[in-house]
């Protein structure tokens, strides 16, 4: 007869009951189940990112598994996530392309995309004068560490007696006008604008707008404040070189037989 508390000698231990294998952070020797891993693999979407440098390079599957020493089909198996990689494969298809291991756990990035509002834009006057002739809006403010600067500029017709206020900046600038006239002065030169005209052209050299008629004249403006690279006809000196080497030099400031101005190109 067994005491109180303690089993018979006779008596058969109870049976443990098995149970699935669950990971555990920061436990020791946890065993994480197949399918976890391969779920790790798929939210990573490292067969995607493999296929992206893939494509990125201009190369077939034959060629990346030739540098590779892995076979098409299975690098088409793991672009398609049919088959798991090991870091051996991943280490080999990363030197590659250039890239660490680190790369195919990495977060992905997110793709930039900003919508920017008509009625939420703010119209601002030109800058260094009592007596504004242009105002603009910028059409990239919500984008962060932006490349290049994009804005709707309008231009105010002249009044009579007042001389354009020119300005200088690093880069390039485009100017696409949309309606009305404009006279663009850049350096010594003067062109006339009309709609549907575009102009490119170094920022560096001194440049000034103004409204070639009694209307209005409005204009979509891009600018790039990465200095210039050197071309064939660039400044000299410490000055940033010019945009262009091979675009035909801006005509000089002379009205033709009928007192107009010359256009643009």
């Amino acid at each position: 007869m067994a005491t109180l508390g303690i089993p018979s000698p006779k008596a058969s231990p109870r049976p443990q009951r098995r149970t699935a294998l669950h990971a555990v952070p920061d436990s020791p020797g946890v065993q994480v189940v197949g399918q976890a891993a391969e779920s790790i693999i798929s939210e990573k979407h490292i067969g995607g990112r493999i296929k992206h440098l893939r494509l990125k390079k201009s190369m077939g599957l034959v060629d990346l598994g030739r540098h590779t020493g892995l076979s098409a089909s299975f690098l088409s198996q793991l672009e398609t996530g049919r088959v798991v990689p090991t870091l051996r494969n991943l280490a080999r298809i990363a030197t590659v392309f250039s890239k660490d291991l680190s790369y195919f756990f990495e977060p992905e990035p997110q793709s930039l995309f900003r919508l920017h509002r008509g009625k939420e834009r703010v119209r601002l006057p030109q800058s260094g004068v009592d007596d504004p002739s242009y105002f603009f809006e910028s059409l990239g403010y919500l984008v962060p560490d932006r490349q290049l600067d994009p804005y709707f500029a309008e231009f105010l017709p002249a009044k009579p007696g007042r001389e354009p206020h020119s300005h200088r900046h690093f880069g390039c600038e485009f100017l696409y006008l949309l309606s009305g006239s404009l006279i663009v002065r850049h350096g010594a030169a003067v062109h006339r604008v009309d709609p549907g005209d575009a102009i490119y052209f170094d920022a560096a050299t001194s440049h000034s707008y103004q409204c070639g008629g009694d209307a209005p004249a409005t204009a979509l403006i891009v600018t790039l404040p990465q200095p210039v690279h050197a071309g064939g006809d660039g400044l000299r000196g410490s000055q940033p070189p010019s945009h262009a080497s091979k675009t035909r030099r801006p005509l000089p400031m002379q009205p033709n037989a009928a007192g107009e101005i010359p256009r643009a190109g």
